[in-house]
């Protein structure tokens, strides 16, 4: 049986996604779940478009031990001395160039001809080579390239010293067949084909990502490209937990090994789910909430015979458990501590006690505590690095249809040592909340994006918010919030962001002030 490398790209085309802004401590904490499942590369940003995402590549460059860790780049040299600078402190480095080869790319974006785009791959890998040991080279739009110019530039990066020759269906555009073809195409003409690895890279414009990526398996490719929960570009990437599962379900036909950890997929999931604020829908394959559910009589009948008649995984065999243990307000800190354990969580003393709190005041509201409803508690502030300067305490609402929605606000300032309390009226209660919010710490946020979802069923579901936030500065972030009320969540979510943005400011005044002048 021969194996598939699985190259993870969620924190470089995955935050691509329209509306996702990482931090590097979120990176940092996606790329370490990333290590555990078994990725065998990261790509972990692209280091050249910022110093703020260069950090950030850096920082994950330093956190993972066993994987590659490669930072996309253009076809030029400075792109890859910024991904060196990024990257030459990391266990494994590597590096992802990008050219585009296709007819229309070549004419309308890049104004070159055949023979410019050669020359260029070929010094961009030559010169890559200098610095990284592990070096792949894409061919931006390459489902729709000539196949006659696809080996072409093959020849000349392989001669070039490249290591992985990868073949996107940027667009989307490709069937299965078509897509299998290219590759089949390039082992039967290239010269030197077998010194390198061929990957697949495929987006999901018109939803066949997944299946033209198992088409490009068994047509010979060593390793795959996409992000977890399939995010990404316009309508995304392939899924790799949806290849995964297809290689080790299917694995009698694909007679493909992943190396993978399984186990792992679904916290993997729900980890860069709770990061990007991107929800995964109810029937996603593998990951969504509906994967293993029954409703349908027939089939409950079935499953009771035999669970194989209508699942064809198991759902443990993702990390999903079938196990319930029913927490409610008379549990006490031990089947909260095991309960947590049997998740996969595990916390020191101090924090299973600030933990149990947030629980104890979940049990006041709601019957029953489902596992979604534990699991965005405790992952409320994974990643976080950021410090609390407000604590949110309580919260007194007044509103009829015809009077003026109020909020009366009560935080404790940790930085003073005192408690706050602010009203504040608005055109509605989430209005006035943020308003009042406003007021205690004296200044005007913008508030750009405000989302609310149910984590679990029924009338006591618990909630979750987010809402982005932007200061004066134009640094924005994002904040969440959990409750059974939503409008509570809605303050703590905004008390969450107010802190996040007051943290990093007075992190980079004290950068600027140690600046020399003139630097």
């Amino acid at each position: 049986m021969r194996s598939v490398q699985f190259f993870d790209t969620t924190l470089r085309d995955g935050e691509q996604s329209p509306g996702v802004n990482l931090s590097a401590e979120q990176k940092v904490a996606i790329a370490l779940q990333l290590e555990k499942l078994g990725i065998h590369v990261i790509e972990a940003g692209f280091a050249a478009s910022s110093q703020g995402d260069l950090q950030a590549v850096k920082q994950v460059g330093e956190a993972v031990k066993e994987p590659i860790v490669v930072s996309l780049a253009r076809a030029v040299e400075k792109d890859i001395e910024a991904a060196w600078e990024a990257l030459k402190g990391a266990e494994t480095p590597g590096l992802h160039i990008f050219l585009a080869t296709s007819p229309i790319h070549r004419e309308y974006k890049l104004n070159m001809t055949q023979d410019q785009v050669l020359e260029r791959a070929e010094a961009a890998v030559r010169y890559a080579k200098k610095y990284f040991p592990h070096v792949e080279f894409s061919t931006e739009d390459g489902g729709r390239t000539e196949k006659d110019f696809l080996c072409r530039v093959a020849e000349r990066v392989i001669d070039a010293g490249v290591d992985v020759l990868n073949i996107p269906d940027t667009v989307g555009f490709l069937s299965p067949q078509e897509y299998g073809d290219i590759f089949r195409y390039l082992k039967a003409h290239v010269r030197g084909i077998e010194k390198v690895k061929l990957s697949a890279h495929c987006h999901d414009d018109l939803g066949l990502a997944t299946a033209n990526t198992l088409a490009a398996i068994e047509a010979g490719v060593e390793q795959v490209e996409g992000t977890i929960n399939g995010i990404g570009e316009r309508a995304g990437n392939a899924a790799l937990e949806e290849i995964a599962m297809a290689l080790a379900t299917r694995e009698s036909h694909y007679q493909v090994g992943t190396g993978l950890h399984l186990k792992e997929i679904a916290r993997t999931s729900r980890l860069v789910s709770k990061m990007t604020g991107m929800f995964v829908p109810g029937n996603k394959a593998v990951v969504g909430a509906n994967a293993f559910a029954h409703e349908s009589g027939i089939h409950q009948d079935g499953m009771l015979k035999n669970a194989a008649t209508y699942e064809i995984m198991r759902p443990e065999t993702v990390g999903q458990t079938d196990t319930r243990l029913v927490l409610g307000k008379h549990s006490g800190r031990h089947a909260f501590r095991d309960k947590l354990s049997s998740l996969g969580y595990s916390f020191n003393d101090q924090q299973i006690n600030q933990l149990f709190v947030r629980f104890k005041e979940m049990t006041d509201r709601k019957k029953t505590i489902e596992d979604e409803d534990l699991v965005s508690l405790v992952e409320e502030r994974i990643g976080e690095t950021e410090e609390e300067v407000f604590t949110f305490e309580a919260i007194q609402l007044a509103y009829g249809n015809h009077s003026v929605p109020t909020a009366s606000l009560r935080l404790y300032d940790n930085r003073n040592k005192r408690l706050l309390e602010e009203a504040a009226c608005g055109s509605g209660s989430v209005d006035a909340i943020f308003k009042a919010v406003d007021r205690v710490t004296g200044e005007d946020w913008a508030l750009t994006d405000y989302k609310i979802v149910s984590v679990t069923h029924g009338k006591d579901a618990l909630g979750e918010v987010y809402v982005k936030l932007q200061d004066g500065d134009g640094r924005t972030v994002q904040g969440r919030g959990v409750s059974t009320d939503v409008l509570e969540a809605s303050a703590r979510a905004y008390v969450h962001a107010v802190n996040r943005l007051v943290s990093r400011r007075e992190r980079n005044r004290e950068a600027t002030a140690g600046v020399p002048v003139g630097s």
